[in-house]
């Protein structure tokens, strides 16, 4: 057995509980059998020669979540036209280097919610490549002419392409459904609005219809309890995403006071992905125009939404405007727009995306039994929560207690 000892240590253990000065976090094969107080820490076997890491008085945290990325997509670092001038095997060995900085930047677990299948995501569980933990979605469920549907006027048609599934009756999003959840997907996509980047909709229409939302989250729930996300922007397509029981609403901007107290009754989530109102969307000229109205938005309602008591994830929407690795900054956008504490925004990215994911019985918090994703952040993200998006601050990010990232140059 292999034993690791994190000391000198100040504890964010994700629970919203104060931070533990002195704290000592103890890691057994992989998993934690201790977190807190040094002064009440458990003896530890010296004959298995632990593997002592002095973090010099630094922050440690669960490792974070990101529960709405696109890592087929580039974010600023190209164009999502360029997909179609190479080769499909070409655009996965792209998605390496979105691996890596998404696990440089603190983050362990994302959903990728249209774009990567579970090949991808098989491929960093059995360790052929480094990444977070992903769960997949693989394809968006949208109507003809819906946020899915990449049909351009020239005749070509980039739906495909982009991970788009295109569904017109309950009948073809069950059988669709059903083909994705054989593959093995961890949840479906759904769009039940318009969106800022798809050029034939808008975001105030109407997507996939509250039958079909409710048709997909009944073949998921068959298929082993799993979950829908909805794409959803516009009040109609909100609507329509609330009352067909989808598990979490995706942006979320228009959102009003009766849809808000009918997501808490219901327990729905909301992953707001601020970060990615915090520059236009340039895909086409459409989504300029789009994008400054709908963002604008969304900095108006989030607070609301917050103080309204649902329950508010992070997700960013990395690949599409932001770049990936700057998942981080979500946290602060939550403190700026949301009106949270620097805590909150902590737990949001730790407990609340967990339970989200539905993993929060082995991840999400510091706590004995679960698997010891940890981030250790340089001084106090409590006092800063913006040093959280420089990497240089992410000192070290252990997956499962193994190193993933060792800026800090600890013995390891």
């Amino acid at each position: 057995m292999t034993t690791l000892i994190l000391h000198n240590a100040r504890l964010i253990d994700g629970t919203g509980a104060d931070p533990v000065s002195d704290a000592v976090v103890v890691i057994d094969d992989g998993k934690i059998t201790y977190a807190g107080s040094n002064s009440s820490a458990p003896q530890v076997d010296e004959s298995t020669t632990p593997v002592r890491i002095d973090v010099g008085g630094n922050t440690v945290t669960p490792g974070f979540f990101d529960c709405h990325v696109h890592l087929s997509l580039p974010g600023t670092k190209g164009s999502p036209i360029m997909a179609a001038m190479v080769p499909q095997s070409y655009r996965y060995f792209e998605i390496l280097d979105r691996l890596t900085a998404t696990i440089g930047a603190g983050v362990t677990t994302v959903r990728d919610l249209m774009g990567v299948d579970v090949g991808v995501r098989d491929a960093v569980a059995h360790g052929i490549i480094e990444g977070p933990r992903l769960l997949v979605a693989d394809k968006m469920f949208s109507q003809t002419g819906g946020h899915a549907d990449f049909h351009i006027p020239s005749g070509l048609d980039g739906t495909g392409l982009i991970g788009g599934l295109i569904v017109d009756s309950v009948d073809e999003a069950r059988r669709h459904a059903r083909a994705l959840l054989r593959d093995g997907v961890d949840l479906l996509k759904v769009a039940s609005s318009g969106g800022v980047t798809s050029p034939s909709d808008d975001p105030d229409w109407l997507g996939a219809r509250t039958e079909i939302v409710a048709a997909l989250v009944e073949e998921a729930a068959n298929y082993g309890g799993r979950k829908v996300a909805a794409h959803a922007i516009g009040l109609a397509g909100i609507q329509a995403a609330v009352q067909g029981g989808a598990h979490s609403i995706e942006h979320g901007y228009a959102l009003t006071a009766e849809l808000r107290t009918e997501m808490v009754q219901r327990g729905q989530f909301l992953v707001p992905t601020l970060i990615e109102t915090l520059k236009p969307d340039t895909a086409t000229p459409q989504a300029v125009a789009k994008s400054t109205k709908w963002h604008a938005l969304a900095h108006e309602s989030i607070q609301a939404s917050v103080e309204a008591g649902i329950k508010v994830a992070v997700g960013t929407d990395a690949g599409l405007v932001p770049d990936h690795g700057d998942n981080l900054g979500e946290l602060g956008c939550l403190v700026k727009f949301g009106g949270m504490s620097p805590m909150q925004a902590l737990v949001a990215a730790t407990k609340t995306s967990a339970e989200l994911c539905g993993v929060d019985d082995t991840l999400g918090t510091l706590e004995a039994g679960k698997l010891a994703d940890i981030v250790v952040v340089k001084g106090d993200p409590l006092a800063d929560i913006d040093s959280l998006t420089d990497h240089a601050n992410i000192l070290l990010v252990l997956k499962e207690g193994k190193s993933a990232i060792n800026r800090g140059g600890f013995s390891i």
